[in-house]
């Protein structure tokens, strides 16, 4: 196998491998945390649903190009390809939209409280966590059911023009027209959304500058409250997202300025396009301190199990 298509292979095996596992742990552990405390917090929902959709995102992109970087080919048919990237647009949509969602629901939690309307709001916020979940499930199966129709197995012979080569599918556009308008939408619709989260991450970090000079001489030996190090938790996922939602952009406004895309740059976007939702959870995982409990107290169940086990074995022998 050539070397560069070996460390693509490797590169695809490790994102996918790591992401799908990081995101099934933290996905594990809230559900533990909504059986034994009854129920989530709105944060927590938040975040487990964003997990959810990254891993969902991983499992319809990541595995199936890594199947094919390695060679394996006819991996899907026409109606295949036509879910799988049914799916993966909108776990893709649902990953800025529940990101962006995070980050204004955290603004409003920190927000001082200034008038009748934002008090309101802030008492109302935990009971739309579920209906802003069903709405954006809703409007993003409706914006993205144009997928399905420009997705087709790859066929034997040249891809033709205004077609994304995924390697296990084509998404052909038939012209310019439709390959120019469909990256356009959903350009407009991805900045529109990072916007928000920036401008909502901004006006988080400027409360917690101010929160933090009034009480540096108070609480200086209490640490961080659980609200300030949520806070800190999400303004940390919106960069992350901003920085591979910059490159993949770069590239993605290169691919449609030429009709027929380089495979390597396609599997670049794909790539850090992907890399938000395998690295999201290991940030999650080491900032949330339910998550890492829960995880720290399965592994030691597992030790705990494990010397007992030994310790039955050496008395059998005994």
């Amino acid at each position: 196998m050539d070397l560069c298509v070996t460390i693509k292979g490797v590169s695809f095996l490790l994102q996918a491998g790591l992401g799908i596992l990081a995101n099934a742990l933290v996905l594990l552990a809230y559900v533990h945390i909504m059986l034994t405390d009854a129920q989530l917090q709105p944060v927590d929902s938040i975040l487990c649903h964003l997990a959810f959709a990254d891993l969902l995102l991983l499992l319809t992109r990541c595995v199936p190009q890594t199947m094919t970087v390695f060679g394996m080919k006819n991996l899907l048919d026409d109606a295949g390809c036509k879910a799988v990237i049914y799916t993966y647009r909108i776990a893709r949509a649902l990953s800025v939209c529940i990101t962006c969602m995070l980050s204004v629901f955290q603004a409003v939690t920190v927000a001082p409280a200034a008038g009748p309307l934002l008090s309101g709001l802030k008492i109302r916020l935990p009971r739309l966590v579920i209906p802003t979940f069903a709405a954006l499930w809703f409007v993003n199966m409706a914006v993205c059911i144009a997928a399905p129709f420009f997705s087709v197995a790859p066929r034997n012979g040249t891809v033709p023009p205004f077609t994304l080569n995924l390697g296990f599918c084509h998404v052909d556009f038939r012209d310019n027209l439709s390959y120019v308008i469909n990256g356009v939408a959903v350009s407009v619709r991805d900045f529109a959304f990072v916007g928000v989260m920036l401008g909502s991450s901004g006006y988080i970090l400027v409360l917690l500058h101010r929160h933090g000079r009034k009480v540096r001489g108070i609480r200086r030996s209490q640490g961080p409250t659980m609200e300030t190090r949520a806070a800190k938790t999400v303004v940390m996922l919106v960069v992350l997202y901003a920085v591979f939602f910059g490159i993949d952009n770069v590239i993605w406004i290169y691919m449609l300025t030429v009709p027929q895309v380089p495979p390597v740059v396609a599997d670049m976007r794909v790539f850090f396009s992907s890399c938000y939702a395998s690295l999201s959870p290991f940030l999650i995982i080491s900032s949330n301190k339910k998550v890492k409990a829960r995880m720290v107290c399965a592994t030691s169940s597992d030790q705990e199990r494990q010397a007992e086990d030994s310790k039955d074995s050496k008395a059998a022998k005994n």
